[in-house]
């Protein structure tokens, strides 16, 4: 079962970053095959919020190339984001595991030079609780179905 695991590292990895995959579902058919709960949680969680310590890393770098024709955001739309997380502060960072907002949220924490090690208790703590529920909701069904 080393590649089920090693799947759900990878795609939690890479849905923390842009890419629009959903380490969720792997983590349901992994469950449905009775693999280990805890570790399923855990390997899930440590690979998207090391994608997500990607994105952080992105963006504390990301404002140097702000000045090339190719870079993707307008000074206006910075300053926007930036002005959205000095309004919601660093207890947003909880909420890295929403879609949509979730990845921009951990490329701003970088932009921002929100410290580390604060950065991954909070994203930590909201991916974490994500997956334990998103198990719990799992097992129960399965149990009631």
């Amino acid at each position: 079962m080393l590649t089920g695991y090693l799947a759900l590292f990878v795609i939690a990895f890479l849905a923390a970053t842009v890419l629009p995959l959903s380490s969720e579902l792997v983590l349901i058919a992994l469950l449905q095959e009775r693999e280990s709960v805890v570790l399923l949680v855990l390997i899930a969680t440590a690979g998207n919020v090391l994608g997500s310590c990607v994105n952080w890393w992105l963006g504390k770098f990301i404002l140097q190339y702000q000045h090339k024709r190719w870079f993707y955001f307008s000074h206006s739309q910075i300053s926007k984001a930036q002005a959205g997380f000095n309004r919601y502060g660093l207890w947003s960072l909880l909420l890295a595991w929403v879609p949509i907002i979730g990845d921009p949220l951990t490329l701003l924490a970088g932009v921002m030079r929100v410290r580390f090690p604060v950065f991954l208790l909070l994203v930590t703590i909201g991916k974490l609780l994500r997956y334990i529920f998103i198990a719990y909701a799992t097992l129960y069904l399965v149990q009631v179905i």
